[in-house]
């Protein structure tokens, strides 16, 4: 059994989160979000690692913010990475490098941009991860935020030097790295698992 997933197609990592999903629930069930009329059926989204103030921005002018929050609170499913993270924080913390994108305020955990340092400081590093089997994630970090603090009822499912890179709420996956990056499907199969999308048998 499979339903509907999309990928937030507005800018960033667009493609390797399609190629994955696709890989794991075959063609034809995987849709671009672009505008508010893209999300009917879509029980699961991945909100892709990209620019965040540039997301925030087109969030507005697409007329996606509020169906978008709308259907988050609902209990749509979402993988939240990198940039993503930053879209559904419930606050950020103010950057100094310029003006800061508007999160959805949906995710109860407070985060800052670009912890991690400039492109060139982009790193991997294995992550075991609470409830995962087959042994440590290979996590990619380009540009990544931080995870400060979290709040009730955020799981912490992993961690590198003793700040969250990953956890969830719910239906909200949240992830300061970037899982579409390599051939390991793992995160992305128990997310589509978790929403509904698929079955064990599917996988």
């Amino acid at each position: 059994m499979t339903s509907r997933v999309g990928v937030l197609a507005l800018q960033g990592d667009v493609p390797e989160h399609r190629a994955i999903l696709e890989a794991v629930t075959g063609r034809g069930t995987v849709v671009d979000v672009r505008y508010p009329r893209d999300l009917d059926g879509v029980q699961a989204l991945a909100l892709p690692g990209g620019e965040s103030t540039t997301l925030s921005r087109l969030l507005d002018e697409t007329g996606l913010r509020e169906p978008l929050r709308e259907r988050i609170r609902d209990g749509m499913g979402v993988l939240a990475t990198c940039a993503g993270l930053i879209l559904v924080a419930e606050s950020l913390e103010p950057s100094p490098h310029g003006r800061d994108p508007v999160p959805l305020g949906l995710l109860h955990a407070r985060v800052r941009r670009n912890d991690y340092g400039r492109q060139a400081d982009s790193f991997e590093a294995p992550l075991a991860i609470r409830g995962m089997s087959g042994g440590d994630f290979t996590a990619v970090f380009i540009r990544a935020p931080k995870i400060l603090s979290v709040g009730p009822g955020v799981e912490v499912l992993g961690e590198i030097s003793g700040s969250p890179v990953i956890v969830r709420q719910g239906s909200i996956w949240g992830l300061t790295f970037h899982p579409e990056i390599g051939e390991d499907r793992r995160l992305h199969q128990w997310f589509l698992k978790e929403s509904g999308v698929v079955s064990s048998r599917d996988l």
